[in-house]
């Protein structure tokens, strides 16, 4: 099933999501940049993928490190959304999920709070 959005409108809904971070959150957030991508190589379905070391985790030898990145999967997400409306809301939901990763929160957790 599954929808089509071209690239630029993709990344107005990433920025968009982005933009909804509170401010003091998204002035935490520290050395990570957020990439779009078509697709996960390896897990096809996967909509989003944070790959760095966590705020909680970083101790005081944290230096040098090449920034955290989360990746935001387009191809993923258009084919698990029906509707744009459903793909605004799930890219939202993605950024904020991977968003949580980099401040150390766990799947468990996020699935509780409904970010899962």
């Amino acid at each position: 099933m599954g929808i089509t959005v071209d690239e630029a409108r993709f990344e107005t809904l990433v920025n968009d999501a982005l933009d909804s971070v509170p401010d003091e959150l998204f002035r935490a957030m520290d050395n990570v940049v957020v990439l779009i991508a078509d697709r996960n190589p390896d897990e096809h379905d996967l909509l989003g993928l944070y790959e760095g070391v966590a705020l909680t985790e970083r101790g005081d030898t944290y230096s040098g490190f090449l920034p955290d990145t989360i990746t935001i999967y387009r191809d993923a997400l258009c084919d698990f959304c029906s509707t744009e409306e459903e793909l605004v809301h799930e890219v939202a939901v993605t950024v904020i999920h991977e968003i949580a990763h980099h401040f150390g929160i766990g799947e468990e957790t996020l699935h509780e709070l409904g970010w899962g």
